[in-house]
C-alpha cells in the first residue's frame, strides 16, 4: 500500500475505533397526553416530599435556574440530581402572552438520564409535569402548614396551574370547599367538581378561607393581608409580585430552597428579594422536624414557590417507571 500521504496502517491486533461497534441507546419519548395519563397526585406528593427533604439535608443537588430572556418570554434550564432516583434537566419556555393566542404559556421538555452512565433514558413533555409537580408541592405545604381543621380553599386564577391545584388539593382529602376566582368565571364551570364555587371577586373568595392559593401572572399584588382570616395558609406560585408587602412582612415564610431569597428572578422570588435568608424555612426542614412549621393557630403561614429541579427529577422518575410498566410511549434508537 502506498503511504506517501501519511496514512499509517492499523496494527493487526488493534481494532480501529471506527470499526468498533457502538452500542445502541434507547430513549423513551412521552407526549403530553401520555404524561397526563400517567400522573397520579398521591404518589407525586410523596415523591416531591422525599425530594425536598433530600435537598434540605444536602444529599440532592439542584443548581439555581438559569434563563435566557427575550422581549416576549424566557427559556430556562433546571438541572438536578436526586441520588438513587434521577439525574435530569428541564428546558422550559415561559411566554405569558401565549394565553391571548390560545397557546400554553409553559412549553418544553424534561430529559431523564441514567445516573450511572449518563444515557438519555427519556424525553417527556414538561408542561403537564410543571403544572402537576407545582400543585403537588403546594399541596404538601398545605398538609404541613395549614391548621388541622382547615377545609376551605380559595384559588385565585383560572389557568392551568389553578386547575392542577384544584385537582391536587381535593385529591388530598383534606379540603371539601373550594372557591375559584378569576376575571371570568365561565371557564370554571367546566371543571366538573361540585365543591367549586366560581367567582370574579378575589376578596370575597379569600374572606374566611383557610388556605389561599395565588396562581396568576400578575406583576403586582392581588392579595391583601386584611382579607386573610387568622391562621390562614397562603400559597403563591406566580413569578410576579402576587403577595402584598404586609403579608410577606408579617407571615411566617416557607420556601423550597433558600435560594429563593438569595438569587434574583427568575431563579429567586420577586417578593423575597433583600430578605434575610435565615428568616425563611425550607419545606424539607419541616419534613425533617415538624416543630419548624406552624407556631400557633393564629399564625399566617406563607409558602412562596419558585420551583426546584429535584421536583422535576422526582416526577420524571415516577413517569418513566410507570411508562415502562404499562408499555406506553415511543422509543428512539440512537
Amino acid at each position: 500500500m502506498d503511504h506517501k500521504f501519511g496514512h499509517r496502517p492499523t496494527p493487526k491486533n488493534i481494532m480501529s475505533t471506527m470499526d468498533q461497534p457502538s452500542p445502541e441507546s434507547e430513549t423513551l419519548v412521552l407526549g403530553s397526553h401520555e404524561v397526563e395519563s400517567l400522573l397520579s397526585q398521591s404518589p407525586l406528593v410523596d415523591a416531591v416530599a422525599r425530594a425536598l427533604r433530600a435537598y434540605s439535608d444536602g444529599s440532592a443537588e439542584a443548581p439555581p435556574r438559569v434563563a435566557a430572556s427575550t422581549p416576549a418570554g424566557l427559556l430556562a434550564a433546571m438541572p438536578a440530581y436526586l441520588p438513587g432516583v434521577a439525574l435530569s434537566t428541564k428546558l422550559i419556555t415561559v411566554f405569558p402572552g401565549n394565553h391571548a393566542l390560545g397557546r400554553p404559556s409553559h412549553q418544553g421538555l424534561v430529559a431523564l438520564f441514567d445516573e450511572t452512565d449518563g444515557r438519555l433514558l427519556c424525553l417527556m413533555d414538561a408542561a403537564p409535569i410543571t403544572a402537576h409537580r407545582t400543585a403537588a408541592v403546594s399541596t404538601l405545604s398545605a398538609l404541613l402548614l395549614a391548621r388541622p381543621e382547615a377545609h376551605i380553599v380559595a384559588i385565585l386564577g383560572t389557568g392551568v396551574q389553578a386547575r392542577a391545584h384544584l385537582d391536587a388539593l381535593l385529591a388530598s382529602g383534606r379540603f371539601d370547599q373550594v372557591r375559584v376566582a378569576g376575571r371570568h368565571s365561565a371557564p370554571i364551570l367546566n371543571w366538573g367538581h361540585p365543591q367549586v364555587q366560581a367567582s370574579t371577586d378575589f376578596e370575597a373568595a379569600v374572606t374566611g378561607a383557610d388556605v389561599v392559593v395565588c396562581c396568576t401572572n400578575a406583576s403586582s399584588p392581588i392579595l391583601a393581608l386584611s382579607w386573610l382570616r387568622p391562621g390562614c395558609h397562603v400559597i403563591s406560585v406566580g413569578t410576579g409580585a402576587e403577595l402584598d408587602p404586609p403579608t410577606v412582612g408579617q407571615g411566617a415564610i416557607f420556601v423550597e430552597w433558600r435560594g429563593a431569597v438569595t438569587n434574583p428572578p427568575p431563579a429567586g422570588a420577586v417578593e423575597l428579594q433583600g430578605r434575610d435568608p435565615l428568616t425563611v424555612t425550607e419545606l424539607g426542614e419541616v419534613l425533617a422536624d415538624p416543630r419548624r412549621g406552624r407556631d400557633s393557630g393564629d399564625q399566617i403561614t406563607v409558602f412562596k414557590s419558585t420551583g426546584l429541579g429535584v421536583e422535576d427529577s422526582a416526577a420524571a422518575r415516577l413517569l418513566y417507571d410507570a411508562a415502562r410498566q404499562v408499555g406506553v410511549g415511543r422509543t428512539l434508537q440512537w
